[in-house]
């Protein structure tokens, strides 16, 4: 479909209150499933995140990687044992997690951060004591439960222009290195962010009344609601725990949390940028 010149400048204009809303704040997104498996989406993903720096969004981006850890751990003939949805992580897998989140994943986005004209900085959890953490289960090993976000070295690189870049991986006081499920990392660097949103990017569209039917998208979720459709199964699975997280950012602050579909070009700008969105919105 062709745009003409009038037709663009009606879509800037469109945009324009929303920029002024988002503009100065800081706004994280978490990252991760198909969006990152897919080149076409994750250069999509990438200008996304740009374009919003270049307008004076202040962008962390949060990114996972649990696809590549299984990879790599295939390669060197581990078995992946999950339990309760999360990896058992023994200490050669928490030091493979560590090698793949926070070396391959990490610099790969920001290299292709530099190389689309965005300025980026990558770090992990354990960089400035940024992420805290104790064993969250022994049954699970080198899983952890974050005790603390120290956000100094992220708000550091917003003053100083860059996207803070974060694999997550946390330390504890005796230097054990625990690997940390993204979804509650994000949430937690939000709030201690002082975020004004939280965007969550899924392999589906939002949260849906039918499963199997998109049209049902629930574009609003208050954060009381959410038990009675866990309770009558419309949340369920592993959307639960991110339902959880969501929630937990709006507890710890967060203005807005946003769970969208990942695999749709320009899903954040279409989110944050339109009146219509493109997933489920949670609020107090």
């Amino acid at each position: 479909m062709s745009v003409d010149n009038a037709q663009r400048a009606r879509i800037l204009v469109h945009a324009l209150p929303y920029i002024q809303e988002y503009t100065g704040k800081i706004v994280v997104v978490k990252y991760g499933g198909n969006a990152m498996q897919s080149e076409s989406l994750k250069d999509s993903v990438m200008r996304d995140v740009i374009l919003l720096s270049l307008i004076g969004v202040k962008v962390v981006l949060v990114h996972g990687g649990g696809p590549e850890i299984t990879d790599m751990l295939n390669r060197v003939g581990k078995e992946t044992v999950f339990v309760d949805g999360l990896r058992v992580t023994d200490a050669e897998t928490a030091e493979i997690a560590m090698m793949v989140l926070a070396g391959k994943i990490n610099k790969s986005l920001v290299n292709l951060i530099h190389r689309k004209g965005g300025k980026a900085a990558g770090i992990c959890g354990i960089d400035g004591q940024l992420i805290e953490a104790k064993m969250k289960d022994e049954r699970l090993g080198f899983v952890g439960e974050i005790t603390k976000i120290n956000p100094g070295i992220v708000t550091g690189l917003l003053g100083d222009g860059y996207i803070p870049v974060i694999s997550t991986v946390g330390a504890d006081r005796e230097g054990n290195v625990y690997n940390i499920n993204a979804d509650t990392a994000a949430a937690g660097i939000a709030a201690a962010l002082g975020a004004e949103c939280l965007i969550s990017m899924t392999d589906i569209c939002g949260i849906l009344r039918d499963r199997n039917d998109p049209s049902s998208l629930i574009p609003v979720v208050k954060a009381s609601e959410a038990p009675a459709l866990i309770e009558q199964g419309i949340i369920s699975g592993g959307m639960i725990p991110k339902c959880r997280c969501c929630i937990d950012a709006l507890m710890g602050g967060v203005g807005r949390v946003f769970i969208i579909d990942g695999t749709v070009p320009h899903s954040i700008l279409i989110e944050m940028l339109t009146n219509e969105g493109i997933g489920t919105m949670f609020t107090k």
